[in-house]
């Protein structure tokens, strides 16, 4: 389970976790989520959100933004994301993550294995969710975040299923598209909607 040790590897100063969600989907924007934690005040049981399940992830989602000393999310678009590629889209929905945070931080610890080209000082952890607390509650955040909206999309666009897949490239999704075609939320950037040839 996640804990407190690498953000104590970086006081004083204030602490901030950052992750991402929606990397890999054919649909939707890539949310990423930014958290600075009170270690005095830190809702039980945070994990890698694939982790929890959705009931539970909804509980820690109400838990973090109550307790947590503040939190931020960035989105990058569909467009930007065609425009730099998902990478740099990645990380540019991180950064709009930790400038959206009401206080700044001293030190900013990343899932994965790179960070952002930033002011802050930083350090890339993989698979941080599932090692530091402060990402964990980032990649809660940043999934709930990101599911509401693609459940918010489902109702406009219904053939597509991303009421349940989020956007991922599921056999109903991927029938839908060949179907339909693509919509301005599709990725035309993303092998599987650039081969079908519906652009």
């Amino acid at each position: 389970m996640p804990d407190f040790a690498h953000e104590l590897l970086h006081h004083p100063g204030l602490v901030a976790g950052v992750d991402e969600a929606g990397r890999g989907p054919l649909a939707g924007p890539v949310v990423a989520a930014a958290v600075i934690l009170r270690q005095e005040d830190c809702p039980e049981g945070l994990n890698d959100s694939k982790q929890l399940s959705a009931a539970r992830r909804a509980v820690l989602e109400g838990e973090i933004k109550a307790r947590a000393l503040c939190w931020g999310l960035g989105v990058a678009s569909v467009e930007e994301i065609d425009s730099i590629n998902i990478l740099w889209a990645t990380m540019l929905a991180m950064t709009r993550a930790v400038e959206a945070l009401a206080h700044d931080c001293a030190h900013v610890l990343v899932d994965g294995n790179r960070c952002p080209q930033w002011r802050w000082a930083s350090t890339a952890i993989v698979e941080g969710d599932a090692k530091c607390l402060s990402i964990a509650a980032a990649s809660i955040l940043a999934k709930e975040a990101r599911d509401r909206m693609m459940v918010e999309a489902a109702a406009t666009h219904p053939h597509y299923g991303w009421e349940s897949n989020k956007g991922y490239g599921s056999a109903r999704h991927l029938a839908a598209l060949r179907e339909h075609g693509p919509t301005p939320l599709h990725r035309r950037s993303f092998a599987p909607v650039a081969q079908l040839s519906l652009l």
